[in-house]
């Protein structure tokens, strides 16, 4: 029955593949470039050509949601079945901005297949993604017969992601009750390789902190007053050279208490993933790996939390020499965090951890910069499960798994919602998002597409059967 059923996915999909690649070429054509206020028509362009897209691919609720920014577009398609589960796909019909003369080959926003690839700002970040979720929907319906999808199944496509979001949080704690789901599916990432499909499990959260320290008023003489009164610029260093131990450690009191560790399953499957560590640091411009003790390079990134100094200043930074003590000096920190760590206990840790080691004399002000939460879903989770059987089947192969070191606002759909987070994408790290020619590998487009029509019913059954 299996074989049967993918099969009728498969012709399916071969049969609309050139209509389908013909409609996401329309949708790259339109410049939603979000960051730049003179496209704010072309985006809103870009919400009301899904909206109309949506409704062709047969969702019979479809609406444009207003924010004090970018539009979303919502979609909605309940199943026959009243106990369906409930399953939110997420996503962005924004784009990064784009010009021929940032090093494109082709105008930017005149979509060019060639060699098997499609070139366009958006093609994988994020339009193509989003957009093989309608032709999947389809290929599902007409191969299992059915007229609704196995399950309630909600789209949520911001129009902010490429400008940070600023509105997203309150657009979905606004409209909590209309976006509520058993599971939510991001369709705004990557897997590792063209031949090495993975899903990733988790994202890390992230805190930022900008710490001012002041001493004289006013810059004085080192040599009248130098080894006499503290020095801003000597503190800000001591208070940097303390963040961590000497094993890399972040060494604020307190700040790994209830972090999720690394389960010896985990580990196994970060070390079976073909990484090169030399390659790797050629992409980071770095010359030696370095990080917390005992963990490799995939764990450092993708499941341990961090301190980094994002930048650090003080005093004359002009030519030649200037004998002063500085008025005053800064350091600006973010924290990466991982499942277990509350944003708002680690502000109250480095609030308390900086004021413990701010020398007398010295007045300090640090501004919490913002955060967002970590997010991670337990390998046996049904959700997760599902995906991985649904993209194995779709890549004739078993499905690895990978973490995320940034950060992202999925991480308010899991907070908000209370849903497990699950990412489904196909894009490889040559796309080049944000870059000059941009692009998606055709074939792993439509695998997304195959993968989507395999999920709905595949979850359908883990997330009841998991009730």
């Amino acid at each position: 029955m299996s074989e049967t059923l993918d099969s009728a996915v498969q012709t399916y999909i071969q049969q609309h593949r050139a209509s389908f690649l013909e409609e996401l070429a329309q949708w790259l054509r339109i410049p939603s470039v979000s960051a730049q206020p003179e496209h704010a028509e072309d985006v809103r362009r870009s919400a009301d050509w899904l909206a109309g897209a949506l409704k062709t691919t047969g969702f019979p609720v479809v609406e444009v949601w207003d924010t004090p920014g970018a539009p979303a577009v919502f979609a909605e398609w309940p199943a026959e079945e009243p106990d369906a589960p409930v399953v939110l796909v997420y996503g962005h019909h924004d784009v990064q901005p784009a010009a021929r003369e940032d090093g494109w080959d082709t105008d930017p926003f005149e979509p060019v297949v060639k060699d098997g690839r499609l070139y366009a700002r958006g093609a994988a970040d994020d339009k193509g993604q989003v957009f093989f979720h309608t032709l999947g929907v389809r290929a599902h319906l007409a191969a299992t017969g059915r007229t609704s999808p196995a399950v309630h199944l909600k789209l949520l496509v911001e129009g902010e992601e490429e400008s940070g979001s600023p509105h997203f949080r309150a657009l979905v704690e606004e409209r909590a009750e209309r976006l509520a789901a058993d599971a939510v599916i991001v369709s705004d990432t990557g897997m590792w390789s063209e031949d090495t499909p993975t899903v990733c499990t988790g994202m890390r959260g992230l805190a930022e902190f900008e710490v001012r320290l002041s001493g004289p008023d006013q810059d004085i003489h080192s040599g009248s007053f130098g080894g006499a009164v503290p020095n801003p610029a000597t503190a800000v260093a001591r208070l940097v050279a303390a963040l961590h131990d000497a094993d890399g450690r972040v060494a604020v009191p307190g700040f790994y208490d209830g972090v999720v560790e690394l389960t010896e399953r985990e580990r196994a499957l970060f070390a079976e993933l073909p990484f090169d560590e030399e390659r790797w640091l050629r992409t980071a411009k770095s010359y030696a790996a370095s990080g917390e003790a005992g963990y490799s390079t995939l764990e450092r990134i993708w499941a341990r939390p961090t301190a980094e100094v994002n930048g650090i200043g003080g005093g004359y930074q002009g030519t030649g020499g200037k004998t002063i003590i500085p008025s005053s000096a800064m350091v600006k920190l973010t924290f990466r965090l991982v499942a277990g760590q509350d944003p708002a206990r680690i502000e109250r840790l480095v609030r308390a951890w900086v004021a413990e080691r701010v020398p007398a004399g010295i007045r300090h002000e640090i501004h919490f910069g913002g955060s967002t939460r970590p997010c991670l879903t337990p390998l046996d989770h049904p959700a997760l499960q599902s995906l991985a059987r649904a993209m194995g089947r779709a890549f004739r192969q078993p499905v690895r798994f990978t973490r995320e070191g940034g950060s992202g606002p999925a991480v308010d759909l899991q907070e908000v919602l209370g849903a497990p987070v699950l990412f489904l994408g196909i894009s490889v790290p040559s796309d080049g998002w944000h870059a000059p020619n941009e692009k998606v590998e055709l074939d792993l487009l439509v695998k997304g597409v195959e993968t989507a029509a395999y999920l709905w019913g595949d979850l359908a059954e883990g997330l009841r059967d998991a009730r």
